[in-house]
């Protein structure tokens, strides 16, 4: 099974995948963090391990390994996607779009938007662009985007 032929699952995080998955948050923000000269090697951790909640947080599994993260944390009108990494060894092969389908197929189901926020010029948000999320706002280092129930995936 590979991410290319749909061999992959999202199970439920526990708490022992904070530490991964910070090392994961850190070796995936690395490069535009850097390139917005805002890299710190502690705080990158840092802001997983104190935002996680394993609630609402999924590990993807690709062939029984972790491949990357998500959270969809309920907020008073929408949900906010976070947390969103891949393993670099993962990227460019269609998991980051069939994981969004997934998690969107259920939002919309529920009549519910969502929302999130991307670094500024990261290629990430080409992704969610893809699926329908639009610009609400944005900041020097931010850019705050939104996806209404239903929006037309391109």
């Amino acid at each position: 099974m590979t991410a290319d032929d749909g061999g992959w699952e999202l199970r439920d995080a526990a708490t022992a995948d904070i530490e991964p998955l910070a090392e994961l948050r850190a070796a995936v923000m690395r490069p535009d963090l850097e390139r917005l000269g805002r890299y710190d090697e502690h705080r990158v951790r840092q802001r997983l391990r104190d935002a996680f909640r394993a609630e609402h947080t999924s590990v993807i599994v690709v062939d029984g390994e972790l491949a990357g993260c998500v959270a969809l944390r309920p907020a008073e009108d929408r949900q906010w996607l976070e947390h969103f990494y891949l393993d670099p060894r993962h990227q460019g092969r269609g998991l980051g779009s069939a994981v969004l389908r997934t998690l969107l197929a259920r939002t919309d189901a529920r009549g519910v938007a969502v929302s999130l926020n991307v670094l500024q010029g990261s290629p990430a948000r080409r992704l969610y662009e893809r699926h329908g999320f639009v610009m609400e706002s944005q900041d020097p280092v931010d850019v705050f985007m939104v996806r209404r129930p239903g929006a037309p995936v391109g």
